[in-house]
């Protein structure tokens, strides 16, 4: 594991509740151990049960707040989460052009908890187009994958690999890249994630925990895996470590949820569970 600290930022909107976006990513990444930077693609009127508003910066000022950060700052990885309009994507993409960061994460955020759409049809062909020839990993629900493939979200393990087949096949087959097919949509006391790199699919099996503290989770888990994959290049197979380290991370912030009050929906997962537990022990 590298010594250095590294410099991760999140594009993506802002959850004024705190449990997704921008906010919840820089809970995230200072909870692994990152120095978090954030870009404000979106702005939400939104709670744990809706969301009632959205607005979008201007494209000019999106392109001054990316080139204005990465000018300055050395960026390790990127998590780029909600976009939600075809120019907010086209100049996320160009920004990303312009400076090639290594490690972007890209949750394509689409739909809140609550069901609101975050997400403009037109843009989605903006996000095939210009977005996926440069991430690193792809990060979808099955809703996502469905509308990324045109297609319905998969309903089985069996339909997720074709599934995770074939979003591998939209990214750039040079180099390597990633697609973390979330399998939390399906039935059942167990769910089941793909790690696929064109070559080698990895299958990730564990116990659904029985929570309504689930808002923010995506978020949460994207953003773990850009803090930790700058983390992990020395261990064997680095990928396949952060990622199972975010969802362990993410395991456990679901798990220690109930120890949150926030809102009458979808609560927020614990980001600073380890954290304040070892607080705790300190004082004691």
């Amino acid at each position: 594991m590298t010594s250095r600290i590294p410099n991760v930022v999140s594009i993506a909107g802002i959850d004024p509740s705190g449990g997704a976006g921008v906010f919840a990513d820089l809970k995230t990444f200072s909870a692994l151990g990152a120095y978090g930077c954030g870009i404000v693609a979106a702005l939400t009127a939104q709670n744990t049960t809706a969301v009632t508003g959205i607005h979008t910066p201007p494209t000019d000022f999106l392109k001054l707040q990316i080139d204005t950060l990465f000018d300055d700052v050395a960026i390790h990885a990127v998590k780029i989460g909600m976009l939600g309009t075809a120019g907010i994507v086209r100049t996320v993409a160009e920004g990303l052009a312009r400076y090639q960061p290594d490690n972007v994460v890209l949750d394509p955020v689409m739909v809140a908890k609550s069901g609101d759409h975050l997400l403009a049809r037109e843009a989605v062909s903006m996000l095939k187009e210009a977005l996926l020839p440069q991430v690193f990993m792809l990060t979808p629900n099955l809703p996502e994958a469905g509308v990324l493939l045109d297609a319905r979200a998969p309903e089985s393990v069996k339909e997720m690999t074709r599934a995770a087949e074939r979003l591998r096949d939209m990214l750039p087959h040079s180099g390597e890249r990633w697609v973390l097919l979330k399998g939390g949509h399906l039935p059942g006391n167990e769910l089941v994630d793909l790690l696929f790199n064109g070559d080698r699919m990895v299958e990730l099996p564990t116990p659904r925990i029985d929570t309504p503290n689930t808002h923010g989770t995506g978020c949460t888990l994207s953003s773990a895996i850009a803090a930790l994959l700058p983390q992990r290049t020395r261990e064997f197979r680095p990928v396949d470590a952060a990622v199972l380290d975010a969802r362990r991370y993410l395991l456990g912030a679901i798990a220690q949820s109930g120890q949150l009050s926030v809102g009458k929906g979808h609560g927020p997962v614990h980001h600073f569970h380890a954290l304040w537990q070892r607080g705790k022990a300190h004082q004691n």
